[in-house]
């Protein structure tokens, strides 16, 4: 055998030796192939053919698998050759085919990398896709429900709906592995960023330092300045040295401000701002501007129950007390005289720099009829007046406007006790009556009634000496006695004890009013303006006499029958001075 025959028969040995060893090798390759390929598994192949409707893709199977195109993003570019990994559905359909979906490996990708990152705390990037109930569906490579308290810092103000279609970042904040349901946030990442721009600019920021940020909201008792992550408080206090009733008088949103940085409280992450602060405070030098004494101009900005406030000018108000606008009128509220814008002027009486308050007075620009009021009433003169008021101690009579004098109720009359003033006058009736006294600084007239006659009481007690007997008229019982008139406007109190001889404890049991008595003078106290009376002493008084009478009587008749007697010889039988006695007493009575 020639070296040719053995080379050419060594070849056919070896051809045949490694047909032998592919086929071995392709059992054991289709037996590894065979357990990596199973339903549920995730594979990666080569896409090997693209029709209509189908894709098919070669995963090293014994058999081809087919995807459904409609499973690749639309605008995705599909090539034969390009490898991609799916998951195998079924091993083998009707057709013999290994049906795969390359979505389910798409979301099982997805899944993997959805959960590292909530594990790790990585924010995950996605698209808002569709308003759902309570929420938002969210495409991350597979569906993702974002609540609607999560999608931004603040509910939103416009349409809900505006978020759809845009693509933010999210942190996943809960993994349902059983379920495969995902949770987004977008408001902790929102949150957590603003965190990092406040520290930031807290770091920055200084007390004093002027700041531009843009007016947030607006409420009644401020502004809300956003200064490029943080909110700084602008108080409405803090907007303008002058009155500010709402802070959107001065402030509008979305508008760019320069404000002054107050205060600042970086563990509460808080602000204080400032707008008036930029300038200086009228009150630096406001004694100079507004010294004691000078008269001012202002407008009434505003009114209490106890004053009305005037600008002087915008920061600086004075205060004008109720008791400092009238001298002639008892002003008991603001309004009374004054209304709100009214321009008025006043004089300048108090400046309190350190409090910033001015007090004003709006009569001391006018002269005080106070001042003259004693060379227009002098005391001892005679003014004529009109009831103003009544009270339990005296009548205000009005001697000219805004000047009132009080009738003192011990100053009505000389001789009667009133218990009220209405017992002499009523309210409006026009009066005569004497000054008696003025007080400036007070302000206080006193006025007499009883002034204008002569004090009976200087002629009283000689009038009525102790011991004369008097006529009266009931006029008033109290329990303690009985007032009897004596004459006109004078009266005389007989006490319980001296009505009658016998005890008497209710006065109306023996004298009723109306009724005519006689009494004694018993006491009288020209200091005190009393008379004391005593019934029960012109009783016994009456008693006494007729005594006397009867005793004298009696002498009488003893003297004229001693003389008959001596007449006869003096000796009488008793009939016979019985007979005497008798003629005696017709003679003599």
């Amino acid at each position: 055998m020639t070296e040719l025959d053995l080379s050419m028969q060594e070849d056919e040995m070896d051809e045949t030796l490694l047909q032998e060893g592919d086929e071995a090798l392709l059992e054991s390759l289709l037996e590894e192939t065979s357990t990596t390929v199973r339903e549920g598994a995730l594979v990666s192949g080569e896409i090997i053919q693209i029709d209509g409707s189908d894709v098919y893709i070669d995963i090293g199977y014994k058999s081809e698998g087919i995807v459904p195109i409609g499973e690749f993003k639309e605008g995705d570019e599909l090539s034969v050759g390009d490898s991609t990994e799916v998951v195998v559905k079924e091993l083998e359909d009707e057709n013999g085919l290994v049906v795969l979906s390359r979505r389910r490996a798409q979301e099982r990708k997805h899944w993997d990398k959805v959960r590292e990152c909530f594990e790790a705390g990585i924010p995950v990037k996605g698209t808002i896709v569709a308003k759902v109930k309570g929420g938002y569906r969210v495409d991350v490579g597979m569906g993702a429900f974002l609540p609607a308290s999560q999608v931004d810092l603040r509910p939103p103000s416009g349409p809900d709906d505006h978020y759809v279609g845009q693509t933010f970042e999210f942190k996943v904040i809960k993994v349902n592995a059983r379920r495969r349901n995902v949770v987004l946030s977008r408001r902790m990442l929102l949150e957590e960023e603003q965190k990092e721009l406040k520290r930031d600019l807290l770091d920055k920021l200084e007390v004093g330092q002027m700041v531009t940020g843009k007016v947030k909201n607006i409420t009644d008792f401020g502004a809300f300045v956003d200064l490029g992550g943080i909110d700084g408080l602008l108080h409405i206090s803090d907007m303008s040295w002058g009155r500010v009733n709402h802070p959107s008088e001065k402030v509008q949103i979305n508008q760019d401000l320069e404000v002054v940085i107050l205060s600042m409280d970086i563990d509460r992450e808080r602000v204080s701002l400032g707008l008036k602060q930029k300038t200086l405070s009228p009150w630096e030098e406001i004694g100079e501007k507004y010294p004691m004494g000078s008269v001012v101009r202002g407008k009434v900005v505003s009114m209490t129950n106890y004053g009305a406030f005037v600008e002087l000018e915008e920061g600086v108000e004075g205060m004008v007390h109720v008791s400092e606008m009238s001298w002639r009128r008892r002003i008991r509220q603001p309004s009374e005289l004054l209304a709100i814008d009214d321009v008025v002027e006043a004089k300048v009486l108090e400046v309190d720099p350190e409090r910033q308050r001015i007090s004003l007075g709006m009569k001391q620009v006018e002269s005080n009829p106070w001042e003259t009021l004693d060379e227009r009433y002098p005391v001892g003169s005679v003014i004529k007046g009109k009831v103003r008021n009544l009270t339990d101690y005296g009548a205000f009579v009005q001697i000219e406007e805004g000047i009132d004098g009080l009738l003192h109720i011990s100053d009505l009359s000389w001789t009667k006790k009133f218990n009220h003033p209405s017992e002499v006058l009523q309210k409006g009736d026009d009066v005569d009556a004497v000054v008696l006294s003025i007080d400036k600084e007070h302000q206080r007239v006193a006025l007499g009634l009883k002034q204008l006659r002569v004090d009976p009481w200087i002629d009283i007690p000689s009038k009525y000496p102790m011991g004369r007997e008097v006529e009266g008229k009931v006029t008033k019982i109290v329990p303690f006695g009985a007032f009897v008139e004596l004459e006109q406007d004078l009266e005389g109190l007989v006490h319980v004890s001296e009505i009658s001889v016998e005890r008497i404890d209710d006065p109306t049991s023996a004298l009723s009013e109306g009724q005519e008595v006689k009494a004694v003078v018993t006491k009288v106290d020209s200091k005190g303006r009393q008379i004391g009376l005593s019934i029960k002493q012109h009783i016994l008084q009456q008693d006494e006499t007729a005594l006397e009478v009867h005793n004298l009587q009696q002498e009488q008749v003893t003297t004229s029958l001693g003389e008959k007697l001596a007449s006869q010889g003096g000796f009488l039988t008793e009939s016979l001075s019985e007979e005497v006695v008798d003629d005696l007493d017709q003679e003599e009575f």
